[in-house]
């Protein structure tokens, strides 16, 4: 019986199990949302909302905890730094799914898991995308060269047909002798055998 049992097993081992939350959990405050099957979803955003609780606490032994369970030490750096201080007003929650409906190849359950934000944060964040994109865009216009009137592009390419060497002409196909390859008639196609009788 399952009765009272805490945790879901996703048909792993122990061992398997605990690494492959250990990664969903990483993967998530590195790129802060993930796409994943809904029962490990379910399971990695207990163990997300723990590791950001520690993160509130921003202690050095709440580091410690968390940089056993987190894989890449620059993301426990986010985490304390970037995340953390998101949710000082926040008790909980910090997380959301999304479902987005069934896999393809098993119809598996699949959602985002995906760190809430608030309406300031996406802004900010909206804001940055805009002045980045702004940036790009004015350092791709000062790379270029000044355009050329209509006319002198198209005296270039003349210039350039005129220099270019005239192409030869191409060798004339040779005629196959025989018209196969193993010089007899070509066998016919059959058709799958006909059973029963």
């Amino acid at each position: 019986m399952r009765h009272r049992k805490d945790h879901r097993k996703l048909s792993r081992t122990h061992q398997h199990r605990r690494a492959l939350l250990r990664n969903l959990v990483t993967a998530l405050f590195q790129y802060e949302r993930i796409e994943t099957t809904l029962a490990k979803a379910k399971e990695a955003r207990r163990l997300a909302e723990r590791m950001i609780t520690f993160g509130k606490q921003g202690d050095v032994a709440a580091r410690r905890h968390v940089s056993t369970f987190v894989f890449k030490p620059e993301v426990v750096g986010k985490l304390f730094d970037t995340i953390a201080p998101w949710y000082e007003g926040r008790n909980g929650g910090y997380t959301r799914i999304i479902k987005l409906g069934r896999r393809l190849g098993d119809a598996g359950e699949t959602c985002y898991l995906e760190l809430v934000k608030s309406a300031e944060q996406k802004e900010q964040e909206r804001q940055a995308r805009i002045a980045a994109a702004e940036a790009k865009a004015l350092a791709a216009a000062t790379d270029k060269p000044a355009k050329k009137s209509k006319a002198a592009e198209a005296e270039e390419p003349a210039e350039a047909a005129a220099e270019a060497k005239p192409k030869r002409a191409p060798k004339p196909k040779k005629e196959k002798v025989g018209g196969g390859s193993g010089g007899g008639a070509a066998k016919p196609r059959r058709g799958p055998r006909k059973t029963g009788g």
